[in-house]
C-alpha cells in the first residue's frame, strides 16, 4: 500500500447568497458575552464518487438546499435549545431567555431555537451539516456522497468547519 489517499472528486459551493445575518451570544456557567451579530457565510464541500451523469452532485441542488437553511436562520436571534445554563420559556408568542440575572424577551418569530448547546460557529456548522444531510436524504441524493463539509464564517478570514462522512461505503 502506498499510503496515499485514493483519488476522488468533490464539489465546493461558496456562493454570495449562501449567507445569513443573525444575533447570538455565547453563554456557559459563569460567563455570557454580550448579544451581538454576524454576517455569516456558508460554504459546502461534498466529496463523492463520480456518477453516471458526470458529476458528484448537481450544484443547483446544493445551492438550493443550503440557501433554504440559511434563509431559516437569516435575521433571527440564534438560541441554543440544549444549553446547560439558559432557561428558555415560550408563551404568548414570546420567547424569554434567562441567564443568571439577565433576562431577554424576543418575539417568537424573531428567534431560531436550535438543537445545539452553544451558538458558536462550530456548532452552527454541525447543525447546518445535519440539516443539509437530511435534505439530501429527502431528495434521494446521498447515493454517491462520501462526506460533507460545512464551513461557517463569522467574517472574512474566520470560519469554523465541520466535516463528517455520510456512512456510504
Amino acid at each position: 500500500m502506498s499510503g496515499k489517499a485514493p483519488a476522488g472528486f468533490s464539489i465546493h459551493v461558496t456562493k454570495e447568497n449562501l449567507k445569513f445575518s443573525a444575533a447570538h451570544f455565547i453563554a456557559y456557567p459563569g460567563f455570557r458575552e454580550p448579544l451581538h451579530g454576524h454576517n455569516y457565510q456558508i460554504g459546502v464541500r461534498v466529496e463523492g464518487r463520480l456518477g453516471g451523469t458526470g458529476y458528484v452532485l448537481d450544484f443547483g441542488l446544493i445551492k438550493r438546499l443550503a440557501k433554504e437553511i440559511a434563509d431559516r436562520l437569516d435575521e433571527r436571534t440564534l438560541i441554543p435549545r440544549n444549553s446547560d445554563c439558559l432557561k428558555i420559556e415560550q408563551s404568548n408568542g414570546q420567547i424569554t431567555i434567562v441567564y443568571e440575572e439577565d433576562r431577554f424577551v424576543f418575539p417568537a418569530s424573531d428567534v431560531a431555537l436550535l438543537p445545539i448547546a452553544h451558538s458558536s460557529a462550530e456548532e452552527l456548522a454541525r447543525f447546518i451539516w445535519s440539516e443539509l444531510h437530511s435534505a439530501l436524504r429527502a431528495n434521494d441524493a446521498l447515493d454517491d456522497i462520501l462526506s460533507i463539509e460545512i464551513s461557517v464564517a463569522e467574517g472574512p478570514g474566520q470560519a469554523a468547519i465541520y466535516r463528517q462522512e455520510t456512512g456510504i461505503e
